[in-house]
């Protein structure tokens, strides 16, 4: 069987494929900003894996190329594999020095609305442990996410205690050392404040 009349199919393929995983790496790597949406912020926890996978596309791509540019295939992959791995290095290094996990503590629907949680996040960082409370207003694909308060643990009396909602648009955050905050919530899910202690 010739299989040389699939390569050029197979190359067109891997560097559609290619492109895709660099966009959304791109996407996630852009998102983050007040009221992103929550896929975006799924697709920048897995920038990493992007990467490697379009990295791996792009350079088989090239090796398939057409056989007419067979001069040119070894430059190729030389090329996408001296500049992708070592940007891939550098991000794993920097993802791992500087990025902490994330963990949901908590999640609870504001009462009498389903499209609208408080979500409070946990994040081990480089030197203190800072807890994060946010709001996701929507339903999926279109879910988005609004800081409203971060509270840093480099004091214990600054560590967060207790976040709750005491109406729908509003919710009270409360330090291990008593201090309280409140923030209201607009209809479009937008705190009219972001709360920082630490």
């Amino acid at each position: 069987m010739d299989f040389t009349r699939y390569r050029r199919p197979s190359a067109f393929l891997l560097l559609a494929a290619a492109v895709v995983f660099a966009v959304a790496a791109i996407a996630g790597f852009e998102s983050g900003g007040e009221g992103a949406l929550i896929l975006l912020l799924r697709l920048r926890e897995h920038l990493l894996l992007l990467g490697c996978l379009a990295v791996a596309a792009l350079t088989g791509a090239a090796l398939l190329g057409p056989a007419k540019s067979s001069s040119l295939r070894m430059p190729l992959v030389t090329a996408v594999v001296v500049t992708g791995v070592p940007l891939l290095v550098i991000g794993a290094w920097g993802s791992s020095v500087f990025g902490g996990s994330d963990e949901v503590l908590r999640t609870e629907s504001s009462p009498g609305r389903s499209d609208r949680h408080l979500v409070v996040v946990a994040r081990s960082g480089f030197l203190d442990p800072v807890w994060c409370v946010y709001v996701h207003q929507g339903h999926p694909p279109r879910e988005r996410r609004w800081n409203v308060g971060c509270f840093n643990g480099d004091d214990e009396d600054n560590s967060l205690g207790e976040a709750v909602w005491t109406a729908p648009d509003r919710i009270r955050m409360t330090t291990e050392g008593g201090a309280v905050h409140e923030v209201g919530i607009a209809p479009g899910g937008r705190p009219d404040r972001v709360v920082s202690v630490g």
